[in-house]
């Protein structure tokens, strides 16, 4: 039996310094419940933009009939 790879959809979002922390959050959240996103990795600028990498599982459709 053979495993396979877990393949992910990545999204790089990019967000102003002027975007509150609240506002990111709440951003994070509806996309983590609504869209079944999860936090990859946040970054940080010296100019006070964000830039966010979240991702989700690629389920591949399975044919049922043959």
């Amino acid at each position: 039996m053979s495993k396979r790879q877990v393949e992910y959809q990545v999204q790089r979002v990019r967000l102003d310094r002027t975007v509150s922390r609240n506002a990111v959050r709440k951003l994070l959240t509806d996309h983590a419940e609504y869209g079944g996103w999860e936090l990859t990795r946040l970054r940080r600028y010296w100019d006070g933009s964000r830039e966010i990498w979240i991702r989700r599982k690629i389920i591949p459709a399975v044919a049922t009939l043959e």
